[in-house]
């Protein structure tokens, strides 16, 4: 005989979950993991509000659940080359673009992101911040003079994937642009202006900048009539540039030809030459390098090289979990290619 309606036990409320309480304490459910596993990261604060919160959920830990979860801090430290920019002031777009790509794919991930932590500018910060479950691995963006480092921490089995120069052996994976083709375009598109006098404004003990002026060397190395000096500023920031560019024309022939290891630093090159008036592209030719938004809508628009954040981001932090699941990720070389505008 059928059960009657009345005699049908009522229905249990579904069981909290880490969303639900990450949403009541208004934190992440990274967050609320770090809580429910004790971990010093969290404040006391931030601690007592996430337990008060699951106790009006009624939220039971999953022993299971969280001696998994136990394994990996669910943090990734992204580390940016404030080494290179004057006053530890990172002023460049493009260095933003890139990190807005990497925190999107974290995102996705429900994975914190950790951003330079102090002492991350010698092995022992990287190895001790590892080992002490606050980062599960490492994002750097941009090598700048640290190459030697960079390798020492890869050795040193910290998991780390590099924003920067791709060279075919490595210690560790890098994602980036073809520097020494970036390079080369930029050249070619001065033979094609008819350009003979050409700078180079970087500086080359960075592993990309170098590359980048490698390309255009190797192209003027073959043509004779073609000669390539170089501006090597003591900071990558925009008012040392243009400072530099400045000086640089006291005791120089103005180039018909600059190409610039960044958009930014073609910027204070433009401003700089204006005011002695040297004026591109009537006077001289200019490519910048990494196509960022303003480049196109900047008086005139800049010619430049485009390295593709959109995917970048992404691939850096794919590279990272394959690195962290046992894998061994190999180096990519993303699409180079030279955007001709204005300049």
């Amino acid at each position: 005989m059928p059960r009657r309606a009345a005699d049908t036990p009522p229905s249990r409320p579904p069981r909290p979950t880490m969303a639900d309480v990450a949403r009541a304490a208004n934190v992440s459910k990274p967050t609320v993991s770090r809580v429910l596993s004790n971990s010093p990261l969290v404040t006391p604060e931030t601690r007592e509000r996430v337990l008060e919160a699951a106790r009006a959920q009624g939220y039971a830990v999953n022993r299971n659940a969280q001696k998994l979860r136990q394994e990996r801090a669910n943090t990734v430290a992204v580390v940016l080359d404030f080494g290179s920019h004057r006053h530890g002031a990172i002023g460049d777009p493009f260095i933003f673009e890139l990190l807005a790509g990497v925190s999107e794919a974290l995102s996705v991930r429900e994975i914190d992101l950790l951003l330079s932590p102090v002492g991350l500018d010698r092995v022992e910060g990287f190895v001790d911040l590892h080992r002490a479950s606050g980062a599960d691995g490492f994002i750097v963006l941009g090598q700048g003079t640290r190459e030697r480092m960079l390798c020492d921490v890869a050795r040193s089995g910290v998991p780390i994937v590099v924003w920067g120069a791709v060279h075919p052996v490595s210690d560790y994976c890098a994602v980036g642009s073809d520097n020494f083709l970036g390079g080369q375009l930029a050249a070619e598109h001065f033979l094609r202006m008819a350009r003979r006098r050409w700078l180079f404004v970087g500086d080359p003990t960075h592993e990309e900048l170098r590359l980048r002026y490698d390309g255009l060397a190797a192209i003027a190395a073959s043509h004779p009539e073609v000669a390539v000096e170089q501006l090597v500023t003591d900071s990558l920031a925009f008012a040392a540039i243009q400072a530099a560019a400045e000086r640089y024309l006291d005791d120089h022939a103005p180039p018909d030809a600059v190409f610039a290891f960044s958009d930014t630093a073609a910027m204070a090159v433009i401003g700089a030459f204006n005011r002695r008036g040297h004026v591109t592209p009537r006077d001289y030719s200019l490519v910048g390098y990494n196509n960022i938004p303003p480049a196109a809508h900047f008086t005139p628009a800049i010619t430049t090289i485009e390295q593709p954040t959109a995917v970048a981001g992404a691939m850096l932090v794919e590279k990272l979990m394959q690195l962290l699941d046992g894998h061994r990720p190999k180096s990519a070389m993303l699409p180079t290619r030279l955007i001709a505008r204005a300049t």
